[in-house]
């Protein structure tokens, strides 16, 4: 089951690794691993996501402002190369707009120096204000210009960053989506996988906060330059000013992070126990069990505890606020006394003077929104690069993108001592696994629970290649293909899949089974004929929107379906597919008597029609007709036949799996229960060649 909240990017950030940051401020501590006694009741312990989400060694905990402007230039490359490449345009649009703001910004200051010197002139007040109009008008146009500028720069960047988070995403799911199977079982190949889909939006949010990085950078510049033109004494008493605030920011960010980090598995109880309240499923029990008042007052205590931390953190704060003010006070009060006694000695005229003070006030404010965006820009740069990870992992994990030929047509598949061991597992799945596949035959994979079936069914599939041995597409006499050197598209393209667990698309009804063939055009007809072969076409088109239905509860035109309905409905996916090969595990689990009847009824007619059949299911009674089967226990073949020959092994396995299970009903099933006689075939149903 699946957890009650879902994973957020915050919860890809935590880290079970201490900071190495050496002895860390007292005012920093967080008491994160206090656990409420509701909390341990409830979960006993921290609730952590045991699932493959990357495991930060919190950077973002040691960051000092070194790190910041040290990492800024890679992070601003990353975001250029790759706006680069989706919209030279626009990009180029975005970066010419930020150097003229920054341009306009140093314009501006020169203008505010003019207007000042003109005003603090000697003469009537009347010349002076006319000798300073032409300066007034010069900082107007920067004024003006600044805000078309502005203006141009959103709208770049609102049509560049869409675009970069499309081709971020597209690059991701395109390289996970082509990874072999087997790397998909591997922790250490899944964990990089999934911390990559974290970064897909990241890419958006770096551009817009670089392009914000960069104007303030720019005009922070401009500011040094215009001071440093005016008095080599302006641009260290610009920095003085500047810097504490830029500390206690630094300070303030870190401490925020920390906590949130240490809070997390916290924050993600109470969603957790919140969700719950409100679902229909546990609604019986919240009511009849009284488990509402349970969750409810172990809400109360868990917010308590988190309410107790945000006013650490607002006491925190507050000191922070006022160091840092103490020490930017006193640094103003330095380079004020340093201004008055430039002014007082002649070395510096009053006009610049003022100009000084306007941009130490305005570098302040830029400053601290410097520090607020580049560490937001580092956080995103993690993500980003995980993604970017993920991309070159699954590249070197990635199916081949082409190989030899099937032969055309296939006429068989057939393993070859096949083995196939998991990752991470101790003992095989398979071993020596030899079976032969015809077309027009139904083979009948049976066994225990955890015998091998489904593994051998996805290694027949392409989807997984065996460890040891041989999976052969075999055609015309003298023409056959070994997997591993085989186009795997073929392969995909000749198999059709209906999966125990088959996956259940949150889409329309109609989508739900022309997703069977997702290459190719939707087909109504075909999607209906499916449907009526798979008896479940009444079903969808008397539903209250037909096809246009969204087969899950919970959106508008949305319907429950039943498992049984459910299953049908991936029984008629299958069937649209119209692939030469059909592998089905256990098709007809949640399906009534009848029904499934039907549906064996219907496999057995694909199989006259010239499709493979490959049939794994704990109904014996439908495998007492099926052309071959094959017993697995433990990953090999302990037995194959046909029903008759294997019924004739005294002691043999599938003689006990089948007199056990006939045993229930007191009787052997009677001649009708079982698929229908050879030759039966929906109407309207193609032949395969």
């Amino acid at each position: 089951m699946a957890p009650a909240t879902a994973p957020t990017r915050e919860d890809a950030l935590t880290s079970d690794e201490p900071s190495s940051d050496g002895v860390e401020d007292p005012s920093e501590t967080v008491a994160a691993d206090t656990i409420s006694a509701a909390e341990q009741e409830l979960y006993g312990g921290r609730l952590r996501y045991d699932q493959s989400y990357v495991r930060h060694e919190r950077p973002l905990t040691r960051l000092k402002f070194g790190h910041m402007a040290a990492a800024l230039p890679r992070m601003v490359g990353m975001v250029l190369r790759t706006g680069w490449h989706t919209d030279p345009r626009a990009l180029a649009g975005v970066v010419t707009a930020q150097l003229g703001q920054g341009v306009t910004a140093g314009w501006g200051l020169v203008a505010v120096n003019s207007v000042l010197t003109q005003l603090f002139a000697n003469g009537p007040t009347a010349d002076k204000l006319r000798d300073a109009v032409p300066s007034l008008v010069m900082l107007a146009v920067a004024a003006v210009a600044t805000a078309v500028l502005a203006a141009w720069s959103t709208a770049m960047s609102g049509r560049l960053e869409p675009q970069v988070e499309r081709a971020v995403s597209a690059r991701y799911y395109t390289a996970v989506t082509g990874v072999e199977v087997e790397a998909t079982e591997r922790p250490e190949v899944q964990r990089v996988l999934e911390a990559g889909k974290f970064g897909t939006d990241s890419a958006r949010s770096m551009l817009r906060l670089s392009v914000g990085v960069g104007g303030v950078v720019i005009g922070m510049v401009a500011a040094a330059v215009v001071l440093a033109a005016l008095h080599w004494a302006l641009l260290p008493m610009l920095l003085a000013v500047a810097l504490p605030k830029g500390w206690g920011a630094v300070r303030s960010a870190r401490r925020d992070y920390l906590s949130r980090m240490n809070w997390v598995d916290h924050r993600r109880a109470i969603a957790s126990l919140l969700a719950y309240l409100t679902r229909p499923h546990a609604a019986g029990e919240i009511r009849a069990h009284a488990a509402g008042t349970k969750l409810l007052s172990s809400y109360e205590e868990m917010s308590r505890q988190t309410e107790a931390e945000q006013r650490r953190l607002a006491r925190a704060q507050a000191s922070t606020d006022l160091v840092a003010g103490a020490f930017a006070g006193v640094a103003s009060m330095a380079c004020y006394g340093v201004l008055w006694w430039l002014l007082a000695s002649g070395g510096l005229p009053l006009a610049v003077g003022g100009t000084a003070v306007i941009a130490m006030r305005t570098s302040t404010a830029r400053l601290t929104s410097l520090v607020q965006q580049v560490n937001r820009l580092y956080e995103e740069l993690l993500f980003i690069t995980d993604t970017e990870d993920a991309i070159e992992l699954a590249g070197e994990n990635a199916i081949p993108p082409s190989g030899r030929p099937l032969p055309s047509p296939v006429r068989e598949v057939w393993t070859e001592a096949v083995s196939f061991t998991y990752p991470g597992a101790d003992s095989p799945a398979l071993t020596g696994v030899s079976v032969r596949v015809p077309r027009g035959k139904v083979t009948a994979l049976v066994g225990a629970n955890g015998s091998g079936k489904t593994t051998l069914t996805k290694v027949l599939a392409g989807l997984l290649l065996p460890s040891d041995g041989n999976v052969w597409w075999v055609g015309e006499p003298g023409e056959r293909v070994e997997l591993r050197e085989a186009d795997r598209a073929q392969v995909f393209g000749c198999v059709g899949l209906l999966a125990q667990d088959f996956p259940r698309w949150e889409m329309t009804a109609a989508a739900n089974v022309a997703i069977g063939a997702g290459d190719r055009p939707r087909d109504m007809d075909h999607v209906r004929r499916a449907a009526q072969e798979a008896r479940v076409l009444d079903l969808i088109e008397g539903l209250p929107h037909g096809w246009d239905s969204i087969v899950f509860k919970g959106y508008e035109r949305g319907v429950q379906l039943s498992g049984g309905q459910w299953q049908k409905l991936g029984t008629a996916r299958t069937r649209y597919r119209q692939a030469p090969f059909l592998l089905v595990d256990e098709p007809t689990s949640a399906l009534d008597p009848h029904a499934e009847i039907a549906s064996f009824r219907g496999l057995w007619s694909l199989a006259e029609q010239g499709h493979a059949v490959v049939l794994v299911t704990h109904r014996l009674a439908a495998t007492m007709k099926a052309d071959h089967i094959y017993v697995l226990d433990h990953g090999r073949v302990v037995e194959d036949g046909r029903h008759e020959d294997l019924m004739a092994r005294e002691g043999g396995l599938y003689q006990g799996m089948f007199t056990a299970q006939a045993a229930q009903y007191g009787h052997t099933p009677a001649p009708d229960t079982l698929p229908g006689p050879r030759g039966t075939r929906p109407s309207g149903h193609r032949t395969v060649s």
